[in-house]
């Protein structure tokens, strides 16, 4: 073998061998997992005396993370899905439950405790969500419609791995509208016509999660405040939401989750199609049923 095919050879297989001995470093550094659950009840009456009406529903949920740490670099990423779907009788399908949100989180330490950090947070929904149900006829929400991306700077806090402080003072807020007919209407804040709203202003963003908060229970509550800087300061966006994980055994759980809302830009309107001033949402949800952490 001559010694132009042996440097031909060995530069072929460099990359190769470069990777393979690589590979246990670079995997050690990033840590995945997650958890998905569904939550289904039923109810069938017949001949009942007491009244009702029978019911069937069903939730999914989902979430999971992929995160990245090595020397002074921190990399999280998380994936929330949740969907839901309830009937009664025969009346339409009811959507209960529908939210998508991705999270990607750069930081590079510049202390002990504290990260200088760039943060993108996307968050939408799957399905049609009516005004009416279960008469389903006056559509309030669709897939892109509404969205909101995040895109921040700042600093953040992080003392331990159950507890996170992010403060922005260099905040991009944009709410999508996508579809045409609820964009007409001015919906969620756009301008009547316009697919897109751009605000700038100040975030906060706080989670804490505790694994076996008492034995078998697991907690976690995160809550996000934005001021649009350049117009009403004082108005501040909140999304607050806590949730209780009973663990059953292996494959059996119980869920608890509460989600609060205020939006200045959302206004609230009644079942005659009234419409009202803001107001303070809040969504309650139990479940019981098969989950796998992974």
């Amino acid at each position: 073998m001559t010694t132009k095919t042996k440097i031909l050879i060995l530069l072929l297989w460099y990359p190769v061998l470069a990777f393979g001995q690589q590979e246990p470093d670079t995997v050690k550094h990033w840590k995945a997992g997650g958890n998905g659950a569904f939550n289904f009840s039923q109810v069938s009456l017949s001949n009942w005396s007491g009244g009702g009406k029978n019911s069937v529903s069903g939730t999914f949920l989902f979430n999971a993370f992929l995160n990245y740490k090595k020397a002074k670099s921190a990399w999280e990423n998380t994936l929330d899905i949740g969907y839901g779907l309830t009937q009664q009788g025969d009346e339409n399908l009811v959507k209960t439950e529908d939210r998508i949100q991705v999270v990607s989180k750069y930081g590079l330490q510049a202390s002990e405790h504290w990260f200088y950090t760039v943060l993108a947070d996307f968050k939408t929904q799957m399905d049609l969500g009516y005004k009416d149900p279960p008469e389903n006829t006056i559509m309030t929400s669709k897939f892109m419609s509404p969205a909101y991306l995040l895109l921040s700077l700042g600093m953040d806090y992080k003392p331990n791995d159950n507890f996170s402080l992010y403060l922005s003072p260099l905040t991009s807020k944009m709410t999508i509208v996508h579809d045409e007919q609820l964009s007409s209407q001015g919906a969620y804040g756009v301008d009547p016509g316009e697919n897109l709203r751009s605000e700038f202003g100040a975030s906060i963003k706080s989670i804490y999660k505790k694994e076996n908060l008492i034995e078998n229970v697991d907690f976690k509550t995160r809550l996000d405040l934005f001021s649009n800087l350049a117009d009403n300061p004082e108005r501040i966006d909140v999304e607050w939401e806590t949730k209780f994980d009973f663990k059953v055994n292996s494959f059996l759980s119980a869920s608890l989750g509460t989600t609060l809302l205020y939006d200045h830009d959302i206004k609230y309107v009644d079942a005659d199609g009234v419409e009202h001033g803001p107001r303070i949402q809040f969504k309650q949800l139990f479940g019981f049923g098969v989950n796998y952490k992974f």
